[in-house]
């Protein structure tokens, strides 16, 4: 049923049609019921199903998506199809007209009404036309100089400002911000995301050159348009005579510039009025107001010429190049009937048009029912309907109707308003049944109007004072007067047009002729111009056949698949779309040609089935006859059958739905024993060919199968035989067997961990390939164990090599280093709880971090005595402390850049020496002794590790020295000169002096 679905017969949708509804609405059981036929349509729209019949009027709801409805392939389903087989759809409406076109040689027209959503452009696929001609009625220029909140100006204004290039833009003086100027802002919908001023633009300069406008005429276009633009943000003030100035004459120069005139002559032309008078010709001045409506009275002039001008532009484009009768389709699109909240002018005379259409829509229709009932001989039965003429003559009859009264009003000497124009309404309407205003309350037929309402002051507290109401066939709408006179009048100052006839712009001359000017004679009004081509308009459209889509908008938030129902029931009041169907249904409800009826139902009666061998009119006597029609349910035409009632249709339908079911079965059966007897013959078939086909391709298997195993074994044995000579075409896949089972043997038993030296034995071939794998896998093993380490765990490496670097091959105890990890402290508990006390927070020097600790033994510099202290190493200096009673006391220190030389010896005892300069050793008095006190003699525990964090921290390794003598020199107390003798003994390292005076240092084994 959607627009992607293939088309079906309209009979066919009536099957599901609880879900779909009915495409045409006159197939209604309660047609009278408007919510019975808006339900219909909600129905419909949410199965993407948005046109619906009254008859051959077509009803379309925007479905603000695409449905995929206008494609080529779609459009060639509705070719040469005749209206009433395929669902509805605009194209069906163009291709009834275009073939009665050409069959019949008549016009025809298409009245479009309501929100239509843009199918201007599909209405002509169907044929080419030769040419074109448009007709305006009733441009909304109150528009141009005024918009109520949420409407914009024209669209022109717009894409200008959007689209147009930068160095137009500086031509005509413009800026790109809408706000920026008064006629555009009002409204405050200057920007609206689902328009794309931009390209609009961009499509209507591209349209311009392909209508071959000049590009004197299109510069002279832009310029009337930012010339209108200018001119609305003209304002006016009072002099000292509270006569009107312009306040900024900026804006009147950029305008005039732009229109081809002296700013003087039309700032002049702005604030006076020139009238003439018994031959006097006299100036007057005009006060703000006055001024103001002069300047709207000209923008709103200005652009109504320049667009009916266009028209003309475009009419002498579209012309007709042959020669001869052709054929016309014309398009009349209007928005249908206007109520709002104000209504005014505007809407007066799209109301009044609209009810013009609505006569002569019930009159072709009642024509076009009384023709086909005559051609098909049937007695045509009288129908009761809601003649409007009397509202079209309360509007336009001569003298006595609004329109000329309006008229007179716009043109007797006095004081004319709107309210006096009002009171002569009353004056004259006051006993009309279809107008009534706030004085006209007390009459009865107010009670007639609101039935419900017997009150009259009731009835007033409805009606504004400056109101009059009018009952259209659509419903009952109120129109505010003010305005009234003066769109009517709609007069343009002989000051202003004379300044526009001088005018340099092209356009602008030719739409303000000089004739124009010097005629005194007072030009019609507004409504009597409209009335004039509104009747001109009813006598084209009486003579050509006619075709109606009425469209609707389901909401006004431009939301697909939301139906307001309230928003709905607004549109088909005023569309008239209820009294269409009710005109449409007084006859008979459904009617298809014999040929049509009988080839869809003709499987219902025994008699016409399969095939009737009779006319088409006996053949469908006979379905009726023995469906039962009742007499009175059915007609039987020339060439069409007739139903009244759409239940007849329906029930008819429905047993022709339970006829196919019925037909199905029956042919599937029939089918199926065909398919399957054909399927088990052939069936047969191919097994005898199968089987025989098959054993001899099994047996070439075979053969073929043992004859490559035979090569394989061969092979093998062959590269087996010659395996270890070089790789050649023989042994070159043996070998490769040999270095794939290697590879796979290997990978299932490589090391655990980088200690683990154990490698896999190979064979010959694989031996290089096994020494590169071996080094490339404990690099692998090596470095995915140096990845793991963290980071305090990759120091202790770090420290580790460095040691290795400084005592490898140069210290005896350096191997039995090697399996200890480097600590950071080797104090006891209880020193090291003194150190964290007294050291951190007193002794130690502020900045410094301890990165070291240990206890050690130092001899004094003469005699020496060893004495306990502790060894402490910071980021920047050697602490020597020594621990009493639970306190520390500060010996020495040395910062690490005045460390000379660290002396070890290359034995097993862990002598180290400090060596620091002499001036140094003068500043260390830690004992009160002011002589300089030497180098220090300790005897470190891991000797090796406090070396090594030493050098570490200080970044010096060339400070150590390990002796390659059996003697180490060193400076003593008062800068005398000492020795150190080195030596080996027993199994026990001892430190004392010797006879000689001198330190002996004797490492154990």
């Amino acid at each position: 049923m959607s627009g992607h679905q293939g088309l079906v017969r309209m009979e066919s949708v009536l099957e599901d049609r609880e879900r779909y509804g009915v495409p045409d609405a006159i197939l209604l059981e309660d047609y009278q019921n408007e919510a019975v036929f808006i339900d219909n349509l909600k129905k419909r729209y949410h199965e993407n199903v948005i046109y619906t019949y009254i008859g051959q009027v077509l009803v379309s709801v925007n479905p603000y998506k695409d449905l995929g409805l206008y494609t080529d392939a779609f459009l060639e389903k509705y070719r040469n199809v005749n209206f009433y087989e395929v669902p509805p759809h605009v194209f069906a409406i163009t291709e009834n007209a275009y073939r009665t076109m050409t069959s019949e040689v008549t016009d025809h027209c298409i009245l479009i009404s309501g929100y239509f959503i843009g199918e201007h452009k599909y209405l002509f696929h169907l044929g080419d036309p030769v040419g074109g001609h448009i007709l305006n009625y009733l441009l909304e220029k109150s528009r141009v100089v005024h918009q109520e909140l949420g409407e914009r100006n024209f669209h022109v204004f717009y894409q200008l400002l959007a689209g147009a290039p930068e160095d137009l833009m500086a031509k005509l003086d413009l800026t790109r911000d809408p706000n920026g100027y008064f006629y555009l802002k009002q409204g405050d919908s200057s920007h609206v995301g689902a328009i794309n001023d931009r390209g609009s633009f961009e499509a209507v300069d591209y349209a311009l050159d392909i209508l071959n406008f000049s590009t004197e005429e299109q510069e002279a276009i832009w310029g009337v348009i930012a010339s209108i633009l200018h001119l609305g943000n003209v304002t006016f003030s009072e002099d000292d005579n509270r006569n009107a100035r312009v306040s900024d004459e900026d804006h009147v120069r950029k305008c005039s510039k732009l229109i081809g005139c002296e700013p003087s002559k039309l700032m002049k032309a702005l604030t006076h009025r020139t009238i003439e008078a018994r031959g006097d010709i006299v100036t007057s001045p005009l006060n703000p107001d006055q001024a103001g409506y002069a300047r709207d009275a000209l923008a709103k002039s200005v652009y109504e010429r320049v667009f009916n001008w266009l028209v003309g532009r475009l009419n002498t484009s579209l012309a007709a190049k042959e020669i001869g009768r052709k054929t016309l389709l014309g398009i009349l699109d209007i928005y249908g009937f206007e109520i709002f909240d104000r209504n005014g002018f505007e809407q007066f005379c799209i109301n009044y048009c609209n009810e013009k259409l609505q006569q002569v829509f019930i009159e072709l229709t009642l024509k076009s029912e009384q023709e086909e009932y005559k051609r098909e001989g049937i007695e045509w039965e009288p129908v009761k309907f809601f003649d409007n003429k009397i509202i079209c003559d309360l509007v336009e009859e001569k003298h006595k109707g609004i329109i000329s009264l309006l008229d007179e009003e716009c043109l007797r000497p006095g004081d004319a308003t709107d309210l006096t124009f009002l009171n002569k309404m009353d004056s004259h309407l006051s006993k009309h049944d279809h107008y009534f205003s706030y004085e006209t309350a007390v009459n009865n037929k107010v009670k007639k109007i609101k039935s419900n309402v017997t009150n009259v002051e009731k009835v007033k507290k409805t009606i504004n004072k400056d109101e009059f109401r009018l009952r259209h066939y659509a419903g009952e709408v109120a129109y505010r007067v003010q305005g009234f006179l003066d769109k009517n009048n709609d007069l343009l100052f002989r000051d202003l047009k004379e300044t526009m006839s001088q005018a340099s712009n092209v356009i602008l001359k030719s739409v303000f002729p000089r004739e124009e000017v010097l005629n005194k004679k007072r030009p019609e009004t507004a409504a009597t111009q409209f009335k004039q081509s509104l009747a001109n308009l009813m006598d084209i459209l009486m003579i050509k056949e006619p075709s109606y889509i009425r469209c609707i908008k389901p909401n006004d938030e431009k939301r697909s698949c939301n139906f307001n129902i309230e928003r709905v029931s607004h549109q088909v009041k005023y569309l008239g779309l209820m009294e269409n169907l009710r005109v449409r249904r007084a006859g008979f409800a459904y009617r298809r040609l014999y040929e049509i009826f009988l080839g869809r139902y003709k499987s219902l009666c025994p008699a016409t089935w399969p095939k009737y061998p009779g006319n088409a009119k006996d053949g469908v006597k006979a379905i009726v006859d023995h469906l039962g029609y009742h007499p009175d349910d059915y007609r039987m035409g020339e060439t069409k059958l007739f139903i009244r009632l759409p239940k007849t249709l329906f029930f008819t339908e429905d047993r022709f739905q339970m006829r196919k079911a019925e037909l199905a079965t029956m042919i599937q059966a029939k089918w199926k024993a065909f398919m399957y007897q054909r399927r088990y013959q052939k069936m047969r078939d191919a097994v005898t060919r199968i089987a025989k086909h098959w054993r001899r391709i099994k047996a070439q298997r075979v053969l073929a199968r043992r004859k490559w195993a035979v090569g394989i074994v061969r092979a093998f044995i062959k590269g087996f035989i010659t395996r270890n000579e070089p790789v050649n075409p023989i042994n070159e896949r043996f070998q490769q067997l040999v270095k794939c089972e290697f590879l796979l043997r290997l990978s299932k038993n490589l090391p655990k961990n980088v200690l683990d030296t154990k490698w896999p034995p190979s064979p010959a071939p694989c031996n290089e390939t096994s020494n590169i794998l071996h080094g490339m896998y404990r690099t692998y093993m090596a470095r995915r164990y140096v990845k793991a380490l963290t980071p305090e765990k990759r120091s202790m490496f770090e420290e580790k090599v460095l040691a290795e670097q400084l005592f490898k091959g140069q210290k005896a105890s350096y191997m039995d280093s090697l399996p200890q990890w480097f600590m950071t402290s080797r104090l006891t508990p209880v020193d090291e709880s003194l150190r964290k006390t007294a050291f951190e927070d007193i002794i130690k020097t502020p900045g410094e971090k301890t990165k070291y600790c240990i206890p050690c033994t130092k001899y004094d510099r003469h005699g020496y005595k060893p004495r306990d202290r502790l060894l402490i190493l910071t980021s920047g200096a050697l602490y020597l402390l020594e621990a009493k009673e639970n306190k520390l006391k500060q010996k020495h220190r040395f910062s690490l850049k005045e460390v000379q030389g660290l002396h070890v010896s290359p034995n097993t005892d862990n002598l180290l020496l400090v060596q620091i300069p002499v001036e140094n050793a003068k500043r260390d008095k830690s004992d009160g002794d002011s002589n300089p006190k030497g180098d220090l003699i300790l005897n470190v525990p891991n000797v090796i590790e406090a070396v090594t964090k030493i050098i570490s921290i200080s970044d010096n390794a060339e400070v150590l020295k390990v002796a390659e003598t059996d003697c180490i020199g060193h400076t003593m107390k008062n800068g005398k000169q000492g020795t150190i003798l080195l030596g080996k003994g027993n199994n026990i390292t001892t430190i004392d002096k010797n006879k000689e005076g001198k330190l002996a240092v004797i490492a154990g084994h």
